[in-house]
């Protein structure tokens, strides 16, 4: 099977000729045929000029030049779209991944798994600025999404091309591929991967990306909970203020009724006025939503399902069209 692998760079001159160098032999060794696809990031220290330089070294070295910075994840939703193979690995730019470790998760792949991703285990970056925030994390997304994870934030990824094209990254979203496939349906497994300390070159991670984390995990959580249903959501959250409403509403009237309260001047009024204005604002948020969630789909053809394969269906391309079945992939035995 072809094998593409995505290396989105951003200021790794040192890095990238020794990177070439570790990840071409094993390659070689898969006797496959692949590419190395480089995304460049923006860079500034002339990361551009060593790509084009191997690009015009190896035909099999491809570059895609931003012209800004636009982060990690826009440079990786754009290698894993323009990669052609039919398996993409992604891996970083600065060493830290080993390429030794690819060819154990592509056996991986042809266990039957869409996706696999890397565990650094035994993890070689600064504790308190990088390892706690990274567990703490890591913690949170799995409560959250009820997706067992030990490491979203390691790169080092086996994923095959049929999950990946229906991949759509945004933000810091590249940590949530393996829970993005996930809620698409496809096998994820998780593997014990190398990690090496950084040699050259400073890291582009810090305790500021991971509020940015958060904020991707509530929409992470939206999207694989409530994207095709928004009232289940925004209905219940007005449902709850409906019952606030009508429970400080009674209140108000039984101490009127029962102690000669004056209902102008009891909080509780206004408490009754409060909960019903935003019962309705969430009511109609979710209807909002859900004229958007169709919106969504129907005017882009999507499905709120995903189907490995059908049956029996080659003579009927017309139900291969209606569904948007592509044609099997070929996997290795």
């Amino acid at each position: 099977m072809s094998v593409s692998v995505v290396i989105p760079i951003y200021n790794e001159v040192e890095n990238i000729d020794r990177l070439y160098d570790a990840l071409r032999p094993v390659m070689d060794g898969l006797q496959e045929p692949y590419e190395i696809l480089f995304v460049d990031d923006g860079s500034t220290d002339g990361s551009t000029e060593r790509l084009q330089a191997l690009a015009e070294r190896d035909p099999r070295v491809k570059v895609i030049e931003f012209r800004h910075n636009f982060g990690q994840t826009a440079a990786m939703d754009a290698g894993l779209h323009a990669a052609s193979g039919e398996v993409i690995i992604t891996m970083d730019g600065d060493l830290q991944n080993d390429p030794a470790d690819i060819p154990m998760m592509l056996a991986k792949l042809r266990e039957g798994y869409d996706l696999v991703h890397g565990w650094r285990k035994d993890r070689h970056d600064a504790f308190l600025r990088r390892k706690v925030p990274s567990r703490i994390a890591n913690w949170l997304i799995s409560r959250v999404t009820g997706f067992p994870v030990h490491d979203l934030g390691c790169t080092l990824k086996a994923i095959r091309r049929e999950i990946a094209e229906e991949l759509h990254l945004y933000g810091e979203m590249h940590r949530f591929i393996p829970i993005l496939a996930h809620w698409r349906g496809a096998k994820c497994v998780e593997v014990v991967t190398r990690h090496h300390p950084r040699q050259f070159g400073q890291s582009k991670y810090g305790l500021s990306r991971t509020f940015r984390v958060v904020l991707d995990l509530i929409t992470v959580k939206y999207l694989i909970q409530y994207l095709v249903s928004p009232m289940k959501l925004f209905g219940a959250m007005g449902l709850a203020c409906g019952a606030v409403g009508l429970g400080s509403a009674v209140a108000t009237v039984w101490m009127k009724l029962a102690h000669g309260i004056d209902m102008t001047g009891n909080p509780l009024l206004l408490l009754t006025v409060f909960s019903f204005m935003i019962t309705m604002q969430f009511l109609i948020l979710g209807m909002l939503g859900e004229l958007g969630a169709r919106t969504y789909y129907e005017s882009q053809g999507k499905h709120p399902y995903a189907i490995r394969r059908m049956v029996n269906f080659e003579a009927d391309p017309r139900a291969n069209a209606r569904l948007s079945v592509r044609p099997p992939s070929r996997r290795a035995a």
